[in-house]
């Protein structure tokens, strides 16, 4: 997966400043390789497919009654009733067995990234990456800032989703159509493979917003630091 050189970092931080120069507003950019949840679909899926697998095997005709090819005998007991025993304590501890089986070599498979990504939702995916977005919003104090004025612009790579998250004190001041061309210009960078580049349209678009709605002070300082967050993947 593609990612940022220091050279492109460093842009990033200069169209960051130069952006500020001319409001009171904050930004501040993300980039993450990937939002997790990676284990989370490993188990359910596993877990989805242990439950509904086995019943279709059983309906096509699995066997489950005698010992599966490979699997341990149980000893045989003398009279018809510990024979009827075996014959169920056999079908119940199969069927527990191929539920396990599915279940691990289910969630083995989802756990290969390509694999992981081609098959999540892409609804599940946009909600984890808001979810995301708006955690790091609040744990780097963009809501604490003086007027409310801060703006995030978060791009996650593997999800190719896009969240620019507005501060009260700015969002509703600005239309919405105007935080859709901050996004329109992220996405552009992005899908033509030019991360950096993205980053610095985005930027000069909010920063523009920022200029018309929350024009600079003069006792403003940058109460924000100007470089890339990357995120561990």
């Amino acid at each position: 997966m593609k990612t940022l050189s220091q050279a492109d970092q460093d842009r990033i931080a200069q169209a960051v400043a130069q952006a500020e120069k001319t409001t009171a507003g904050e930004i501040h950019c993300v980039l993450a390789p990937e939002v997790g949840g990676d284990r989370e679909d490993a188990m359910a899926w596993g877990a989805a497919a242990a439950l509904l697998l086995p019943p279709i095997a059983l309906f096509f005709g699995l066997n489950l009654e005698s010992p599966l090819p490979g699997w341990p005998l149980t000893e045989w007991r003398a009279a018809h009733g510990a024979i009827v025993d075996l014959a169920v304590t056999t079908a119940v501890s199969n069927y527990i067995a191929l539920q396990a089986l599915v279940f691990i070599v289910t969630a083995m498979v989802v756990s290969i990234p390509p694999v992981r990504r081609l098959i999540t939702p892409r609804p599940l995916k946009a909600a984890r990456v808001k979810r995301a977005a708006t955690t790091h919003f609040l744990a780097q104090g963009l809501h604490l800032t003086r007027e409310r004025t801060g703006v995030l612009i978060f791009a996650a790579l593997a999800e190719h989703r896009v969240e620019v998250i507005a501060d009260e004190g700015i969002h509703a001041a600005a239309p919405k159509a105007v935080w859709d061309e901050v996004v329109a210009d992220m996405v552009a960078g992005l899908k033509s493979g030019r991360i950096a580049d993205g980053f610095v349209a985005a930027i000069a678009r909010a920063g523009a917003i920022l200029a018309t709605h929350v024009p600079p002070r003069p006792d403003d300082v940058n109460e924000l630091p100007d470089g890339l967050t990357v995120l561990p993947r």
